[in-house]
């Protein structure tokens, strides 16, 4: 009914694991290690020696690498910045909320004083315009 595992085929079988990946590192070596090697018999010229050819795969190789390194190198240094932005972004996101409140009490405020300002003036105008009309008719 119940599948039992023996600990030591379990402890085996986690530790094939790292190994799987091991091995692809050395297949990626191996395979840069043949297109290098590739790549220089192909430019290859008339009396080049077979340790000058594998010279050259070597260098080529060295450069691949090298070119790998500095493209991860790059990949990591974007995936931490996309992740600093999303940190950035969230951080705002939840900004944002209480920011909006203080607009909204901000908005109340201020478009209150337009009309205080409207109604204190027009009063102005009126006061003003009974007192010229009781000064003229006197």
């Amino acid at each position: 009914m119940f599948d039992t595992v023996h600990p030591a085929t379990f402890e085996t079988q986690v530790m094939t694991q790292p190994a799987a990946t091991k091995t692809k590192q050395k297949k990626d070596a191996r395979d840069l290690r043949a297109e290098a090697l590739k790549i220089a018999n192909t430019i290859k010229t008339e009396g080049q020696t077979p340790v000058e050819t594998k010279a050259i795969a070597n260098g080529i190789q060295r450069g691949m690498e090298m070119f790998l390194r500095q493209q991860s190198e790059k990949t990591r240094e974007l995936d931490k910045r996309v992740k600093k932005v999303k940190q950035l972004s969230n951080q705002l996101v939840q900004q944002k909320p209480a920011d909006e409140k203080e607009e909204n009490i901000n908005t109340q405020t201020n478009s209150r004083l337009p009309w205080v300002l409207l109604a204190l003036s027009w009063g102005l105008f009126l006061v003003a315009g009974v007192i010229g009309f009781i000064a003229n008719s006197a």
